[in-house]
């Protein structure tokens, strides 16, 4: 009888960058917007802009990192 195990898989490339997208991603789009936002002289909006990119990158680095510290 031969046994199947179901959690061994092949190639992870593709489940990697999905995370390093979803961890680094939108932190550079707001970051962005806190750019353009600072240009045009909406002050308050570019740093709600640039804290939240800077709340997101720190959340993302733990959860995606901590998830990408098992590979």
């Amino acid at each position: 009888m031969k046994f199947n195990y179901p959690l061994e898989v092949g190639n992870l490339d593709g489940l990697i960058i999905i995370l390093f997208l979803l961890m680094l991603g939108p932190p550079i789009l707001l970051a962005i917007g806190g750019i353009f936002a600072s240009r045009k002289s909406h002050i308050k909006t570019a740093k709600i802009l640039f804290i939240s990119a800077g709340i997101y990158l720190l959340i993302g680095l733990g959860i995606c990192g901590g998830l990408l510290g098992v590979f």
